[in-house]
């Protein structure tokens, strides 16, 4: 096929598309509500001390293997999330590291795990449903007995928590469940369970986002009580110091809002945590997809194109018998 012809074919099909999108206009939607049960974490970078309790408890819970880092292999000490580890505490450092909370000569931690998002792009970009997200609970969970393998979740999540397990002859994705085998037992978040300070705690959301508006309210440098473990479970408060924190709750907005989420003294894109838009992108690219195959829009533009093409290419019945020469 020469240029003519395939500039011809892609006007044909470009037409075709544009005649479809106008006649099937598709609905753009917004973000998807967070579900009126939702179960989430609240971490408090101002209460974590980095004992890392929390990574250790995780890997018990759900039967992960030890992670190396370091040459004499004598300990787990993972640095990120990977396919054997869910859950990781990472520290921030500045300058002279004298203060905690503080991004100037300072220090913090800060927790890397699932976001359990209201509107999960993971969910939104798995072909197969292995990524699905309770209706009930909003807990992003994933089947991998479902699972392709094809990580489409891994590239499209925007906290790069889904991780591929290369090393397995059969690999899958590894990412925290928020312990939803432990649930039937009536346990919850092993991270939660565990924390020494009540820098993750777990419960509905709608508790934790009392008790965030509760912390907004304490005056920095004096004692108040602080619980631990599960939010209206057996009280386990104890007395420390209100440290200072920023005006912005991670996670209540970003990309359309999440299940977990977090306080901290030191901005969050210097421990990590991207910048993002209110609008999740499963909400932009599901309308894109609606807009392009509403109406088979898309596969018709694509065998009108094809058909265009072949057309061009075919020569009549009569000249293919013709002797060279005539």
């Amino acid at each position: 096929m020469d240029r003519r012809y395939f500039f011809k074919a892609s006007l044909a099909g470009g037409a075709a598309l544009a005649t479809g999108a106008a006649s099937c206009p598709a609905q753009a939607r917004g973000n998807k509500d967070l579900p009126p049960e939702a179960l989430g974490l609240l971490f408090d970078s101002t209460l974590c001390v980095g004992c890392k309790a929390c990574v250790a408890a995780c890997k018990e819970a759900n039967d992960m293997p030890p992670e190396f880092s370091t040459q004499e292999q004598y300990w787990d000490t993972p640095l990120d999330l990977s396919g054997k580890t869910l859950n990781v505490i990472k520290a921030y450092r500045h300058g002279s590291v004298e203060q905690k909370d503080r991004a100037e000569n300072g220090y913090a931690f800060i927790k890397k795990s699932c976001m359990h998002c209201v509107d999960p792009s993971c969910v939104s970009a798995c072909p197969v449903s292995a990524m699905q997200k309770d209706p009930k609970t909003g807990v992003v969970t994933y089947d991998k007995e479902a699972c392709i393998g094809c990580r489409y979740c891994v590239a499209a999540c925007p906290f790069g928590v889904p991780r591929f397990t290369y090393d397995k002859a059969l690999p899958q994705i590894s990412k925290c469940q928020l312990c939803v085998h432990r649930h039937k037992d009536g346990k919850y978040a092993a991270c939660a369970e565990v924390c020494p300070t009540g820098a993750t705690l777990y419960g509905t959301v709608a508790d934790i986002q009392k008790e965030i508006a509760r912390r907004k309210t304490l005056e920095p440098g004096k004692q108040a009580m602080f619980p631990r473990g599960k939010l209206g479970g057996p009280d386990q408060s104890y007395p420390n110091v209100v440290g200072t924190y920023l005006d912005h709750t991670y996670g209540e907005k970003e990309f359309g809002g999440t299940q977990m989420l977090m306080l901290t003294g030191v901005p969050f894109e210097k421990l990590g945590y991207p910048d993002l838009p209110p609008r999740s992108d499963a909400a932009l690219s599901e309308t894109l997809q609606h807009t392009l195959y509403g109406g088979l829009i898309a596969p018709i533009a694509v065998l009108g194109a094809l058909t265009f093409i072949a057309k061009r290419n075919v020569k009549p019945e009569d000249e293919e018998g013709e002797p060279h020469g005539k």
